[in-house]
């Protein structure tokens, strides 16, 4: 049995801590595997927060008070995961012989909504049958081989403009049973789609991912209303409704991480890509180039008086009558205001009119009634004002974030619990404004990170605090035919996580439950025109939020929002207080202080919980629990499973996650990474110790049943003990991540 050993903490730190606590005990990995296929429904199921089925019975889903609502008037919480088919083993669109056990899956652990992400990739053409010997040698080697998701583009065209009835028949049918089972539906348009030479679009070839062109490429833009006509208006035999007129459908979002302006802001607006020439990031090729110079002499010409644009010109060096030339984001610190501003201005135009085009061409001329959004909020080294002035012209706003991306993040694999003011909810709460919902529609602690057990419970406990509306997983992989194994083989699929799963309950009562209250302060931000455009020029030190000034832990004890992008200008706001960082509910506390490493508490009737160093912050209790345990970190949740608060809940789910890993894996040399991600069976670090629960008016006795990965019962089942301070229950053994707890009162 392999196990973890305590590693050495950043000096100064380990040496306080060292002087307080004996050293963690070295606790080994022991075998816990996720098995939806096996799962029945169980006592610790949360399907009832799902409400009324089918879903959208009464209506579509609207906004009210700015908000999302159902038809009824109740609030809309989504609680939601992405499907991909990114995988190993897994699908974007089940067999329709499995869709309704991922169905009943999703509905057990409060999955309300799924974002159907990927869907405009061409369907598996047979040819990849050729990568199959690759994939086999790279996964024997413990090494993941990216295959491409199937979606619903015909692969036997030359064009992208047909899609494949199989695929949309499966398509129909899972969504057809999510709506069976309470569960609405997320469409996305433009993510992943590349066009082929039948499509007829000038340099199809170079440009792969159409991320940026998609706003003035001409044969693009007509495409993309096509692909969307062909996917909103089909008619889904199984529910009888056109995906336009399909109340089960809570939303359909036009683009995703896609923005001109961030284009601009990441300088790949330059206009180099040429056949053979090098792959730097991202960037124009010179035709789209050539044509964005010629939009923005247009627009000049429209929007600026004639002195004005040659004032421009004699800024910019050029001579009269010449064209003013773009800049480069390595020209923003220099660049003359006039000339800066205009160009920020002309590319912000063009988002707001293809959004306002788009989202036209959907409501008006299609006639879709589900919600529409436009693009998501995602890089937080660029300010988000800008785009923002675009996006907040549609239903509600979005945004994505990871913690240390495998993808952008060198030093990776560190407890976010340590770094508040670094952390997910404080990038987010940058997005939301006043009077829109706001939704998270991709977030994740991706895989390898011993300290993912985080997660979940912060991220719904402070979604909740915030009031936001939504928030969607990246990703659920649903597992199909003979490649599907018992580990976590991608750096983003939950499916089989032994941590995130069980704590998926727990998150939908935090959040869809609204076991948090919202915050009772809420502090609105107000920005001039020129101030987003300044936003620009800021240096990254002013991340996430360029507003100088701001102090970032606000979020953590206010409500956070924007109320304009083009009105008064931002004021001064309240110095950065000192830790602990307190809700103005008191019900979250993020603990952070010298000496120390992160803790953040949880304490409200019905939920409560510990995340982060518990062991070495004894002191720091909830109302109804403390914990005395041999991890060094870990996530303890207690949640009432009935409408009673939990000194009076006869029955409670308990949630007690630390470190995991598939068996056999193997870091590099930083601990950043798995140079080879193992295989099966995924292993947990059991949290382990003694627990006491306080307050339970009347009980008389306490039975805490383990549960398995099929949340069935194993072991025997285990009784707590009266102490004078509460019920002390053993945690441990069996191996487990959460357990049923039921109280004879």
């Amino acid at each position: 049995m392999k196990t973890i050993t305590p590693r050495v903490l950043l000096a100064p730190l380990a040496l306080l801590v060292a002087t307080a606590l004996p050293a963690a005990e070295a606790i080994p990995l022991q075998p816990f595997v996720i098995d939806h296929h096996a799962r029945q429904d169980s006592p610790a199921d949360v399907s009832f927060l799902l409400g009324k089925a089918p879903a959208g019975q009464d209506g579509f889903v609207t906004i009210k008070d700015g908000h999302l609502v159902k038809a009824d008037g109740s609030r809309f919480r989504i609680w939601g995961v992405n499907l991909t088919g990114w995988a190993r083993g897994s699908t974007n669109l089940p067999p329709k012989d499995q869709a309704e056990l991922w169905a009943k899956a999703l509905a057990r652990i409060g999955v309300n909504c799924v974002r159907f992400h990927f869907l405009d990739l061409p369907t598996r053409d047979p040819q990849e049958a050729a990568d199959e010997q690759k994939r086999r040698a790279s996964e024997a080697a413990g090494q993941r081989f990216k295959v491409r998701p199937a979606g619903l583009v015909d692969h036997r065209f030359d064009d992208t403009q047909h899609l494949d009835a199989e695929a949309l028949d499966r398509l129909d049918w899972f969504v057809y049973q999510l709506k069976q089972h309470g569960i609405y539906s997320n469409l996305n348009l433009n993510v992943g789609l590349r066009y082929k030479a039948g499509d007829q679009v000038p340099d199809a070839d170079l440009i792969t991912l159409s991320k940026g062109f998609t706003y003035i490429g001409e044969r693009m833009l007509e495409l993309q209303k096509l692909y969307a006509k062909l996917l909103l208006t089909h008619h889904n035999p199984y529910t009888q409704t056109d995906y336009r007129h399909e109340p089960a459908v809570a939303t359909v979002e036009i683009v995703n991480e896609n923005s001109i302006l961030e284009f601009w802001m990441r300088n790949w607006l330059r206009g180099e890509l040429t056949p053979g020439s090098e792959r730097i990031q991202l960037d124009f090729t010179p035709f789209y180039a050539t044509q964005l110079d010629g939009m923005y002499q247009a627009w000049l010409t429209k929007h600026r008086t004639p002195e004005q644009v040659a004032r421009i010109r004699e800024l910019a060096g050029v001579k009269p009558g010449a064209p003013v030339p773009r800049l480069r984001r390595g020209d923003f610190s220099t660049a003359p205001k006039e000339q800066f501003h205009a160009e920020a201005e002309f590319l912000t135009d063009i988002e707001k009119d293809f959004f306002t085009g788009m989202g036209d061409y959907l409501k008006k001329e299609l006639g879709v009634k589900s919600l529409v959004i436009g693009n998501a909020d995602h890089t937080y080294w660029i300010p988000n004002q800008p785009m923002m002035r675009a996006n907040r012209l549609l239903d509600f706003v979005d945004g994505h974030v990871y913690w240390q991306h495998p993808a952008i993040w060198g030093k990776r694999n560190t407890p976010m619990v340590d770094e508040p003011l670094r952390s997910t909810i404080v990038k987010l709460a940058r997005t939301p404004f006043v009077g829109r919902p706001f939704t998270v529609s991709e977030v994740n602690h991706p895989n390898p990170n011993e300290y993912t057990a985080e997660m979940i419970p912060l991220l719904a406990a402070y979604a909740a605090f915030q009031d936001w509306d939504g928030i969607y997983f990246y990703t659920f992989e649903p597992k199909v035919g003979p490649e599907y194994q018992h580990y976590v083989a991608d750096e983003f699929d939950i499916t089989l996580d032994p941590v995130k799963i069980p704590q998926m309950s727990v998150g939908a009562l935090l959040f869809s439950r609204a076991d948090v209250a919202p915050a009772k302060q809420t502090v609105a931000r107000s920005y001039s025109a020129e101030q987003v455009n300044e936003a620009m020029r800021l240096p990254e030190s002013e991340r996430p939020y360029f507003t100088p000034g701001f102090p970032r832990s606000l979020p953590l004890r206010h409500g956070s929002r924007i109320s304009s992008v083009e009105g008064a200008p931002t004021g001064k706001f309240e110095p950065e207080p000192p830790l602990p960082y307190v809700s103005d509910t008191g019900e979250l506390a993020w603990h952070n202080e010298p000496g120390k490493r992160g803790l953040v508490t949880i304490d409200t009737p019905r939920s409560q919980a510990l995340v982060g160093f518990i062991r070495t912050n004894s002191e720091k209790t909830t109302k109804h629990l403390s914990a005395e345990i041999k991890n060094d970190f870990a996530a303890i949740t207690l949640s009432s499973l009935t409408d009673e608060p939990i000194r009076r809940s006869d029955r409670l789910l308990l949630t007690a996650t630390s470190r995991w890993e598939n068996s056999g894996a193997v870091w590099n040399e930083r601990r950043s990474l798995q140079t080879n991600l193992g295989h099966e069976p995924t292993l947990i670090e059991p949290v382990t110790g003694w627990l006491v629960l306080r307050e339970l008016d009347g009980a008389v006795a306490l039975k805490l049943t383990p549960l398995d990965g099929a949340a069935k019962p194993i072991g025997e089942p285990i009784l707590g003990r009266r102490l004078e301070d509460g019920w002390e229950i053993p945690l441990g053994t069996p191996a487990t991540a959460h357990y049923l707890i039921e109280i004879v009162r």
